[in-house]
């Protein structure tokens, strides 16, 4: 299997099945978005409520933990771009505390929680976001489809 993403850990314990999932998620992304034939990936850092409460207070203004952040390298419309080379599409950080949280908060699997986290980063990091009513549709359609794609839909 193609290496996707270069995985980080901040003040947690590296764990394999973490990997897994990552690498699982996003080959199916990258197919989906036909990326999977280019030299591009994703750094992902799986991190400690500290350290992304700091990452979200310095960059975003917020001093407060939050599940997932993502820091695109491109536009979207540069990322055809980003193909030809051997880039970093930009940086996911998972608070995997929040993804355990969360999971039983809304009663599915912590793999269908932090898959969820994965494809909403990587779907930021391809430019899309949910601001607007019709861009948070389109952004939802796509990660409901890879989501889909993993059987792991809302059960």
């Amino acid at each position: 299997m193609k290496k996707l993403a270069e995985v980080t850990y901040q003040g947690i314990e590296e764990n394999e099945k973490y990997e897994k999932i990552i690498d699982k998620v996003y080959e199916t992304c990258f197919k989906e978005e036909d990326l999977y034939n280019y030299k591009i990936y994703i750094s992902i850092i799986l991190s400690s409520e500290k350290y992304i409460q700091e990452i979200n207070s310095e960059y975003r203004k917020i001093d407060k933990v939050t599940d997932v952040l993502s820091f695109p390298m491109f536009e979207k419309d540069e990322i055809q771009e980003a193909k030809e080379n051997e880039e970093v599409l930009g940086d996911v950080i998972v608070c995997i505390s929040k993804v355990e949280e969360q999971a039983k908060e809304y009663g599915h699997s912590f793999e269908r929680e932090f898959a969820y986290m994965l494809i909403h980063g990587f779907y930021h990091l391809m430019g899309y976001d949910h601001i607007e009513e019709e861009d948070k549709k389109e952004m939802r359609a796509k990660e409901e489809n890879i989501l889909k794609k993993l059987d792991l839909e809302r059960k």
